[in-house]
């Protein structure tokens, strides 16, 4: 039966020649399609839809900062929807609700916080931009990134002599009079055969004064990987916060319960372990093993990390977060000298990978690297 074959598997993974004898497009097997939603809030807005040989599929949002909407993995969603869609960002007021008006933009697998302010929002000095009318700046949650609209640079469907690679590039570029300038170049790659995909961002300063820069990726993972008895696996050195929710629920951070009626968010600040690659790495799994989804970072960049966890009725996910700083956010790096200034033309860069894990074996695997038990 057709059901019985692994189309997904060995059966495509042949030299691209011989594909190319067996389809008058290869797009059969693996594509960038460039589409524009066109319904309700999310009309007008660009997005790529790729789509590998091995059923991986992953959506780009160019016009909500290069970040990544769907995904799904041979017909199994991935990421966390929220119920506010991917809002076009000419509906986004960057200044409503006291500052918490980032949380209408929530919604989808990767919402990127930066450039110059991740993490709540308030007033701090602005003086180094040196315009008498505004002496300080005031932020919202998580800053404006994304609700800006990214152009698009460039669509390469790489096919090799076996395989290759679905690259998108973009650029956002966050700037005002007597302000910030800070342009983010981001790529996303993925291999045509493989369960996993590829980040790689590059934050500059083009203005000529010194600019603070903050960044952090909110990774949000939903049903069916986030269920009751999902476990997070971290190598956890210790808890350096936690919200007073976690207390008070007494809902763990190491194994998710099922959804509730009214749960107030929580979340911890994870001290990871370096490991033997250079990278953190998190996974959530399945209590089954069925099914999983790793994270790895370079740790120079996004040194720091949250878990949150939102398991109330109809939003139920978890946030995988790699950050530039810690949770006070910018106040406090401010005062403790870990702020991150940025003369004019100098950078950051950040690589992140995600990675799918279907079936037992993937995720004992998982479980090793993540833990460095890999022996």
């Amino acid at each position: 039966m057709m059901r019985d074959q692994d189309w997904f598997g060995a059966a495509i993974r042949q030299p691209t020649r011989e594909l190319r004898r067996r389809t008058g497009d290869l797009a059969a097997f693996a594509e960038i399609r460039e589409v524009e939603l066109s319904n309700g809030q999310e009309r007008g807005v660009r997005a790529l839809q790729i789509r590998n040989a091995d059923g991986l599929e992953i959506e780009v949002l160019i016009d909500r900062a290069f970040d990544i909407g769907d995904v799904r993995y041979r017909g199994v969603p991935v990421s966390w929807r929220s119920g506010n869609g991917y809002r076009h960002p000419a509906l986004h007021e960057v200044e409503a609700e006291d500052g918490l008006s980032w949380l209408r933009t929530l919604d989808g697998f990767l919402v990127s916080g930066g450039l110059d302010h991740t993490l709540f929002g308030g007033e701090v000095d602005a003086s180094q931009y040196a315009y008498p009318p505004k002496p300080t700046v005031r932020h919202g949650l998580h800053g404006r990134l994304s609700s800006l609209p990214a152009r698009l640079l460039s669509v390469e469907e790489d096919w090799r002599e076996t395989g290759g690679v679905l690259r998108v590039r973009g650029e956002v570029v966050q700037a005002t009079s007597f302000g910030e300038h800070l342009r983010l170049r981001r790529t996303v790659e993925v291999d045509i055969h493989g369960a996993g995909f590829r980040i790689d961002d590059e934050v500059v300063n083009l203005g000529f004064e010194r600019t603070p820069h903050m960044f952090l990726y909110h990774i949000n993972i939903g049903w069916p990987v986030v269920d009751e008895g999902t476990e997070f696996v971290g190598s956890v050195r210790r808890h350096l916060w936690q919200s007073p929710s976690t207390e008070e629920q007494g809902a763990p951070h190491h194994t998710l319960v099922e959804p509730r009626r009214g749960f107030v968010e929580q979340v911890w600040e994870h001290e990871l372990a370096v490991g033997d690659d250079g990278l953190h790495r998190v996974a959530l799994l399945r209590a089954d093993g069925a099914f999983g989804v790793e994270l790895a970072w370079d740790p120079e960049g996004m040194p720091n990390f949250f878990e949150w966890q939102n398991l109330r009725d109809g939003q139920y996910g978890v946030g995988l977060e790699p950050s530039s700083h810690h949770v006070g956010g910018e106040a406090d790096a401010r005062a403790d000298g870990s702020m991150t200034w940025l003369e004019h033309g100098e950078s950051r860069r950040y690589r992140t990978s995600v990675t799918l894990l279907d079936g037992t074996e993937a995720t004992a695997a998982a479980r090793a690297r993540v833990l460095g038990d890999e022996g």
